[in-house]
């Protein structure tokens, strides 16, 4: 079988790099014979195109990356948004960057598709006014006037609020494959920032709840902070810092004061494990998890530290809700759950408009079959 002359080995010993990879591991990951690649390192021709393809892949390259000449630096490569969640968080997995990178090219290809649309809306994204940073009380008040937030109670209500305001949300897939993030990494959600279009993307949960409170966290940081952000579940506990920040402006966005007041504190069980139930019509209403409710009562100086700490210690130890294997029998939705509607009604609209071709739209919308997407079109149809 023919063998690849010329493979630029700088550029592989960067992507190696780059994810604290020896060969031996690249090897294991990408399935290729750890001689073919020593070789390869070496300047002799050793990998196969088909090889070749699935390091690529592995990477998130194209194969014309390690075939071009030249060496490679993260400037070139990675945008700053990039960098900046690296250099917040320099473990992340490698799942986790070539996540961001197909973030960052979904987002580009969004714009692209704006671009050749006749009518397309300018974007409304603009920065509220009355945010500060040491008020979280005052800045959650003013972003839910801007969000125009009144009665949400869902996920999907939150999320079209802020999606409302130019700001593209995406969610991680609960399936196996590029879009999501595996259970097991402690990354819950992040923020990209820009002046038009910025991204949110947040990790699917069992718990919708939870979902909701790391959008609103994010929602923190690109308003309050202005920058790119990278969450693990501890941030959203933090009580140092910007993340202490974001998990206040979250809090008091979700959980007003004059909600919060209408909590009757004499009612509260002594049993930790019935402060659920007693809590029940407060977080169904509002959309939000117990452990959140607890945490305004807790700041706000109606819950002691013992008693919350308490009802943490039992939620952990009876562990979380287990969830089924699901059924991908509404595929054609999944587009939505992922990019959010302003992206999938963007891909619809350039379909039609003739701009692009049946099978582009399906490679924009997560590679769904044409008749998953013929179906997705009957969804907007129908509203």
């Amino acid at each position: 079988m023919e063998r690849i002359p010329n493979i630029n080995a700088d550029r592989l010993r960067w992507c190696c790099d780059q994810q604290g990879l020896t060969l031996e591991d690249l090897a294991e990951a990408a399935r290729v014979p750890v001689n073919a690649l020593q070789n390869a390192m070496s300047a002799l021709p050793s990998l196969t195109v088909n090889q070749l393809r699935k390091i690529a892949e592995y990477f998130g390259r194209g194969v014309l990356f390690f075939l071009e000449a030249g060496a490679i630096t993260d400037e070139q490569v990675h945008t700053r948004q990039f960098r900046t969640l690296h250099n917040q968080k320099p473990k992340l997995s490698a799942k986790v960057r070539r996540l961001v990178e197909s973030v960052e090219r979904q987002r580009e290809i969004y714009l692209n598709l704006l671009e050749d649309l006749e009518d397309a809306p300018a974007s409304p994204f603009t920065h509220p006014k009355g945010l500060l940073r040491d008020d979280a009380v005052q800045s959650a008040a003013s972003a839910r006037a801007w969000l125009g937030i009144a009665e949400q109670r869902s996920f999907p209500e939150y999320r079209a609020a802020v999606e409302a305001k130019g700001i593209l949300i995406f969610r991680s897939n609960g399936y196996p494959g590029k879009w999501q993030i595996p259970r097991d990494d402690p990354v819950c959600g992040f923020t990209l920032i820009y002046q038009t279009h910025p991204i949110i993307f947040v990790k699917k949960h069992v718990a919708e709840t939870r979902q909701t409170f790391t959008l609103m966290h994010e929602l923190g940081h690109l308003l309050l902070h202005q920058d790119s952000f990278v969450d693990n579940r501890e941030d959203l506990h933090s009580h140092a810092g910007k993340e202490r920040e974001a998990n206040a402006f979250a809090g008091n966005l979700l959980v007003p004061n004059e909600k919060l007041g209408q909590i009757n504190m004499r009612a509260r069980p002594e049993n930790v494990a019935e402060i659920d139930e007693w809590i029940k019509p407060f977080r169904r209403d509002l959309g939000v998890s117990t452990e959140v409710v607890l945490r305004r009562l807790l700041d706000t100086g109606r819950l002691s530290q013992q008693t919350y700490e308490e009802y943490r210690q039992w939620k952990q130890a009876i562990g979380p809700v287990k969830s089924n294997s699901g059924s991908r029998v509404y595929r054609y939705r999944e587009p939505i759950h992922l990019f959010g509607d302003n992206f999938v009604r963007t891909v619809l609209d350039s379909l039609h408009a003739k701009n692009i071709t049946l099978n582009r739209a399906s490679t924009y919308l997560d590679n769904i079959k044409i008749r998953s997407l013929r179906k997705l079109e009957g969804v907007y149809a129908d509203h």
